[in-house]
């Protein structure tokens, strides 16, 4: 393998070679395609540690025996916890008849948890023992499915640090193979409403505090799960969202899967109640970008008003002066700012000239493809609880560029799922389910113009180019308006066409800024090899066992 590195790596010091040959045996065990490894390989030699990690993480967590040697690397930080008995709620585990339930009963007894077991459909006998177990938190699992070594300790001391309004506690979990052998792990994102909507991964897995209804409706088929669908949406409802315990505390023998979502259909009403909508497009030069961009505008299927705002910064070139001056006002009003490029700025000049309920930021290197894209958005960004709504945005050559932001990765934030195909599975199919995300990208965003004015809009001081979109879901994020994934509006990006990317000293020292800014408002840091995962300040809809150097939600290595 070494002698395909570049000749300067004959350079390398004598600790470098031995750091080169750890890494080749990874490689080799791991069995990862070479090429890209070695690239990664040779920005560790170059000293380009965080390059490196981003190049080699991905390639790590995709191997068939990542979460193997994730396991291995537990084991010998020694993870499994001593906890002391401490005094807790009552735990009473109802176990739904099917093969393995002997394995569940003697795995509940060793974790001290008292059990009982319960027809699969829902009869007098469950009614019976619910009733019984009021006052006591229930564990509904399958048969089949077992407790980890010391789920019981973990859970007990949950219930014991829980608040009085907590009425749900759930955990990460993985699968059993057909020879016993542990696999797929869900490390799960801390609660969300959203996703779950479109992906149960709370049945099986969650202790629930009983209410009185459930003692009196009659259960589904598939009761497990139904309760536990039902305490959520009770609690989260009062303002109390389930409770998130990041360890793997169940092994499964199957799972829900998740359901990718039907068309958005609107009612009539619907359709007549979305509001007037400021389309904010931001342009400099570029002309065939910008005309295939208000093309797909022109064909956009949306009931409510539109008004189009181009800002042109400073373009000189003739043929876009041409075109600029040939838009007909009644579709589209051109502001002139002749200004240093600064995006926040740009685009909060435009807020101030526009007249729409909703603010929809559009990059001029956007391509539409979808004519109901904006109804979708539209209809998201309308609801109470929501902040800004982000677009699957697709590159040319159909991955994805964007399916939300994740906050932290490699110390500032990054794009999810970046460069996955849409049809692919990916990381339990997150990129094709819509969900509360921690951010989303301006180069497509929705959101209520009193919401952005409300928190003073983009700060165009501290990021004139990069993380403003990040910082300003943050801000709305703060004040209980979630920033929303929703993938059911797709686009095409030609990411950064116009504008190019930051190659140069000045816009590399300029982006260098940006960073120490985020990380210093929103306490984020560069991940280090060193750090135990457990104390790693992960995106809550992310999780500190996955990677915080890839986009694809890899196992961390």
């Amino acid at each position: 393998m070494t002698a395909e590195l570049p000749h300067h790596a004959q350079t390398v010091s004598r600790g470098g070679s031995h750091a080169l040959l750890r890494l080749a045996v990874h490689a080799d065990a791991l069995r990862l395609s070479p090429a890209r490894y070695l690239r990664g390989l040779w920005w560790r030699l170059c000293g380009k540690r965080l390059r490196a990690r981003l190049t080699i993480a991905p390639l790590l967590g995709k191997s068939p025996r990542a979460y193997r040697l994730w396991l291995a690397q537990e084991a010998d930080m020694g993870t499994a916890q001593t906890r002391n008995e401490i005094a807790a709620p009552p735990v009473v585990a109802l176990v739904r008849s099917g093969a393995g339930e002997e394995a569940t009963l003697a795995s509940l007894a060793a974790e001290g948890i008292e059990a009982h077991l319960v027809p699969s459909r829902p009869d007098s006998t469950l009614q019976t023992v619910l009733r019984e177990a009021q006052g006591a938190w229930v564990l509904p699992i399958y048969g089949g499915d077992l407790l980890a070594r010391g789920a019981g300790a973990a859970l007990r001391t949950a219930l014991a640090d829980a608040a009085d309004s907590t009425h749900l506690i759930y955990a990460d979990d993985d699968l059993l193979d057909d020879k016993g052998r542990r696999c797929d792990p869900h490390f799960k994102p801390d609660w969300n409403a959203e996703l779950s909507r479109h992906f149960d991964y709370l049945a099986g897995t969650a202790l629930v505090r009983l209410a009185d209804a459930d003692l009196t409706v009659p259960l589904a088929d598939d009761w497990p799960a139904d309760l536990a669908r039902r305490t959520a949406t009770r609690t989260a409802s009062q303002g109390a969202p389930p409770l998130h315990l990041r360890e793997v505390l169940y092994h499964r023998r199957t799972r829900p899967k998740p359901q990718r979502p039907a068309p958005l259909a609107l009612s009539a009403e619907e359709h007549g109640r979305l509001p007037s909508v400021s389309v904010i497009v931001p342009t400099r030069n570029r002309a065939d970008l910008l005309r295939t961009c208000l093309d797909g505008l022109a064909t956009t299927d949306y009931p409510g008003d539109t008004e189009i705002i181009v800002i042109d910064n400073g373009s000189d070139e003739p043929e876009t002066l041409r075109f600029l001056a040939g838009l007909a006002p009644d579709f589209a009003r051109v502001l002139r700012d002749d200004g240093p490029f600064n995006f926040a700025a740009l685009n909060n000049r435009a807020v101030a000239e526009a007249s729409g309920e909703l603010l929809c930021f559009l990059n001029n290197d956007i391509e539409i493809t979808d004519p109901h894209w904006l109804t979708v958005m539209a209809h998201q960004a309308m609801r109470a609880e929501v902040g800004a709504v982000g677009a699957q945005l697709l590159y040319p050559d159909g991955r994805i560029q964007h399916a939300g932001v994740v906050v932290g990765i490699g110390g500032g934030a990054a794009h999810a799922h970046r460069l996955l195909r849409p049809e692919e599975v990916g990381y339990f199919h997150r990129h094709a389910l819509p969900q509360f995300t921690s951010a989303v990208t301006a180069a497509c965003m929705v959101l209520r113009k009193s919401s952005f004015l409300a928190v003073g809009g983009f700060d165009a001081d501290h990021f004139a180019v990069s993380f403003n979109d990040v910082d300003l879901c943050l801000r709305l994020n703060a004040r209980g308006w979630q920033s929303l994934y929703e993938p059911r509006a797709r686009l095409v990006h030609h990411e950064s066409v116009s504008r190019g990317f930051d190659r140069d000293s000045v816009g590399a020292e300029r982006a260098a800024r940006e960073v120490s800014f985020l990380r210093d408002r929103w306490g984020l840091r560069e991940p280090r090899p060193e750090d135990d995962w457990r104390s790693w300040p992960a995106d809550p809809f992310h999780h500190p066992a996955l990677s915080p150097v890839s986009e694809q939600f890899m196992v961390r290595i």
